[in-house]
């Protein structure tokens, strides 16, 4: 699969999101070709700010194969990392992140900030960015005006 193709399973992962009323975010991280986790935000309904895609699938991607490093892993998403989730990023060593639409107000992956430029990290991940990024738009835009009407 191409990263076109694995942006679109984690599309469905953010419609799912939306259905349940959270932002429609989705994550899945890949190793040595195979999909090993797949998630989506649930900050809303746990009540949990640290719980974006992004987190959701580090944590449970690392527990799958028994390592805090996801080392040769790559994450596709469909936003633009927030600094938080670039840290959690940097921390699981996961080697490539694509992510569909950009976050002009959160997003440090070129966006607001870029901090995958950054030479302070001892880690720094294979960056590309606008993958499937009018999808993943419009998704984050319908449901925002959904919720505003």
């Amino acid at each position: 699969m191409n990263d076109e193709q694995f942006m679109e399973i984690a599309f469905l992962e953010a419609k799912k999101a939306k259905k349940v009323n959270e932002i429609p975010v989705g994550a899945i991280i890949v190793l040595n070709g195979q999909i090993i986790e797949r998630g989506h935000n649930q900050s809303i309904s746990t009540d949990d700010p640290t719980s974006h895609a992004e987190i959701n699938v580090i944590r449970n991607a690392a527990k799958k194969i028994g390592n805090y490093r996801l080392t040769g892993a790559t994450m596709y998403v469909t936003l633009e990392p927030c600094a938080m989730c670039y840290g959690a990023i940097i921390h699981a060593r996961i080697k490539r992140l694509i992510f569909g639409a950009y976050d002009l107000k959160t997003g440090v992956c070129g966006s607001s900030i870029k901090l995958h430029e950054q030479k302070c990290f001892n880690h720094s991940p294979e960056v590309k960015g606008g993958v499937l990024k009018e999808d993943c738009s419009l998704l984050l835009k319908d449901f925002f005006k959904e919720r505003r009407s």
